[in-house]
């Protein structure tokens, strides 16, 4: 019902919903009447995170009700294939849940480095941003480490454990993106469980850092900075001799914490993750992948912006964001850094070089910009505004998107 409406006209309808005044939110959210006001008619752009979660607290509705976030189901429409019941139903599998009974699965187990494979072409796919393609993969995927977590002894038993774990985490990222934050935060916590079964240091960070992830698209902000503060403590005796690995995954996990307290507006933990993360890409000396963080200077530096726009500080975000060359990073890395340079851009009514962002991001990676609300939120206001005058590119990019 509120899918093709703007940030602000989802918050209007909310708060009539709701038989609110102007009044009472605006004084809930410690605005002015008018500021609300201009939110509501499109006069002024809702493009900071922590705002929009105020907003949503004092309506009573979730983050994802304002960002109208397309469900998975909603986004795998156009190809037909109906994969939320499959993932759904994988899960939240009983046996996933009740180890302990010992009900025996079906099947003989996949080899453990065949089971590598499958799980590394998921993530792959994840930073490529092939999104469908990973969530129709997961469902089978997912049975097939259950039955490895299950057959294995010994060694073998961990190395089946972390690559659940792996399994799981993949789950939660590729949900997070498509908008289905209550499952990825399931797949987060199974994900967990199943690091803290391999004993694998690597494999634990990593998965703190998704639970992180979940956390912040939940919108609990102030929860996703306390468990990376607890997570970094639990690693940081690992850092004095730290695999590439390890250094990648500690430094990332201090990414997702600079994302959480910008939203949290919170600048001075914000300055210190960012610190953190940085001494850790300078020890390690050079961008790269380990265990798909894409972790390294470049990815510092492109948090730096984006925490930067959250905390609305939209001219270093313009300043810094056009001179960071991401060409060597994954796709949804990439992707992700250019939405965030559109949003300065337009910040700064710079709606043409904006809009050259989003063509090449959705060039590189349609899925992810067809999913992100930044994407959907930029180009259903521009189109607003110019009305009549909205050109053949922005037309068809806005139908693309699904926003009108």
């Amino acid at each position: 019902m509120t899918t093709n409406l703007t940030i602000g006209e989802r918050v209007a309808w909310y708060r009539r919903r709701r038989g609110m005044s102007q009044d009472v939110l605006a004084g809930l959210v410690g605005r002015t009447v008018d500021w609300l006001s201009k939110a509501e008619n499109n006069r002024l752009e809702l493009d900071r995170l922590s705002v929009i979660k105020a907003l949503a607290d004092a309506l009573d509705v979730s983050l994802g009700d304002l960002l109208a976030e397309p469900t998975l189901l909603e986004w795998t429409a156009d190809s037909g294939s109906r994969t939320v019941p499959a993932l759904r139903s994988a899960l939240m599998n009983y046996r996933q849940l009740t180890p302990m009974l010992g009900v025996p699965t079906e099947g003989e187990p996949t080899p453990l480095d065949e089971l590598r494979g499958n799980v590394a072409e998921v993530w792959d796919a994840y930073q490529d941003s092939r999104y469908g393609f990973a969530t129709r993969r997961l469902p089978l995927l997912l049975a097939d480490v259950l039955i490895a977590s299950q057959a294995y002894e010994g060694r073998e038993y961990e190395q089946a454990h972390e690559l659940m774990a792996m399994t799981y985490q993949g789950a939660a990222m590729v949900l997070t993106k498509l908008g289905e934050t209550d499952l990825a935060w399931i797949a987060a916590d199974r994900g967990l469980a199943a690091a803290q079964q391999s004993g694998n240091p690597v494999v634990t960070g990593s998965l703190f850092r998704s639970v992180a992830h979940c956390l912040l698209s939940n919108g609990r902000f102030d929860a996703s900075v306390q468990l990376v503060s607890d997570a970094a403590d639990y690693l940081r005796p690992g850092l004095n001799d730290a695999s590439p690995e390890f250094l990648s995954i500690y430094g990332t996990l201090f990414l997702a914490g600079s994302m959480a307290a910008a939203r949290a507006e919170d600048r001075a933990t914000t300055r210190t993750f960012l610190a953190e993360a940085d001494q850790v890409a300078q020890r390690l000396g050079r961008d790269a992948n380990h265990v798909w963080t894409a972790f390294g200077p470049t990815n510092v530096a492109i948090h730096r912006v984006a925490t930067a726009a959250e905390l609305g500080d939209m001219q270093v975000a313009i300043n810094l964001g056009p001179q960071i060359d991401t060409s060597a990073l994954p796709t949804e890395r990439r992707t992700r850094h250019n939405l965030e340079v559109a949003r300065a851009l337009s910040a700064h009514n710079r709606t043409d070089d904006a809009l050259t962002k989003i063509l090449e991001a959705e060039s590189w990676a349609p899925e992810q910009v067809r999913s992100h609300y930044l994407a959907r939120e930029l180009v259903l206001a521009w189109v607003r505004n110019q009305r009549s005058r909205a050109t053949h590119t922005l037309a068809g990019l806005a139908n693309r998107l699904h926003v009108i």
